[in-house]
């Protein structure tokens, strides 16, 4: 009896798995798809892959940040995942929105992968030619650019890993930043040089994915629970946690790192003014179940910050 109620459980008909359209997001999915169906020993074929365009995607002339910020990658699959049209929803885990609504959960954090950016162009910052044309929407990179080459001039550049790369060749700009995982995952690793992310801190969750179902819905929670990868789920929540206490959003140049170190973190974060010109960094290092380390190293970050930065933070 119990090995048929195990069935019932993990050997439904079919699971929903709901996902952004792009080139990216759908390898993202296919990786869930596959990370699941080997753990639980099922054919592929009994979780359904349900992709939607999100608006995020159909809006390319403008950064995020003036268009609706975050909630344009997750709205639509939010949607579907509150309606039960899906079971669960597969995202970039940078793309999801810190404050997200209470009837959703992470079901589970993928095993992260490369966190660092990529440069194409150039083989490192400092080779970029006096007064470069750099294109990327992330006021992150931006600042970080900026702040490490004032004479660069920086020009949006939306759109997935293809169509930037298409502007690029095409002569609107020098250079400009791809995530070294979505090349990983978009088979490109030979594009571009990965710059050190000791020196060129990412984004808050880069490289990791995030599976998302209902709070309530103890069966899916059950079936994601056995990809869920605990040492990137500690550094994920971690990254989220810091962002919450900083009042972050997609207006925040702000950048961390996280390592595990045995049972604890280790996480450095710098936040900078949009130009560039002001920044403060920090570091700490607290128990992986600490839950108020990450806000401690944003209360102090702030402390230290000048306005120009701390304009951009809630949390201030």
């Amino acid at each position: 009896m119990t090995n048929d109620k195990q069935d019932q459980t993990f050997r439904p008909e079919r699971y929903k798995l709901g996902t952004r359209r792009s080139p990216l997001a759908m390898a993202q999915a296919h990786e869930a798809r596959d990370r699941l169906a080997q753990a639980h020993g099922i054919d592929p074929a009994h979780i359904e892959i349900v992709a939607v365009t999100a608006s995020g995607d159909r809006i390319q002339d403008r950064a995020l940040a003036e268009i609706g910020g975050k909630a344009l990658w997750t709205k639509e699959l939010d949607a579907w995942l509150a309606s039960g049209e899906i079971d669960f929803a597969v995202h970039s885990a940078k793309d999801v929105e810190t404050i997200r609504p209470q009837a959703f959960t992470i079901g589970a954090i993928l095993p992260r992968e490369d966190v660092r950016d990529v440069l194409v162009g150039a083989e490192s910052i400092a080779a970029l030619p006096p007064g470069a044309v750099v294109g990327t929407s992330a006021p992150r990179r931006a600042a970080q650019l900026l702040h490490a080459r004032p004479d660069c001039k920086v020009v949006t550049f939306r759109g997935n890993v293809a169509t930037r790369l298409a502007k690029l060749a095409a002569g609107e700009a020098d250079a400009t930043f791809l995530a070294a995982a979505g090349l990983v995952r978009l088979g490109e690793t030979g594009t571009g040089h990965p710059l050190a992310a000791e020196d060129w801190l990412p984004a808050p969750a880069q490289a990791a994915i995030m599976i998302e179902c209902r709070a309530d819905d103890e069966r899916t929670r059950a079936f994601l629970a056995a990809v869920d990868d605990a040492p990137s789920r500690a550094q994920v929540l971690a990254e989220r946690a810091l962002l919450a206490g900083l009042g972050g959003n997609c207006h925040s140049p702000i950048a961390v790192l996280t390592r595990n170190e045995g049972g604890h973190l280790v996480m450095r974060a710098a936040l900078y003014s949009p130009d560039g010109a002001e920044h403060v960094k920090g570091e700490a290092r607290f128990p992986a179940d600490d839950a108020e380390g990450p806000g401690r190293l944003a209360a102090d970050l702030l402390a230290r910050a000048v306005p120009t930065i701390t304009v951009h933070f809630a949390g201030a």
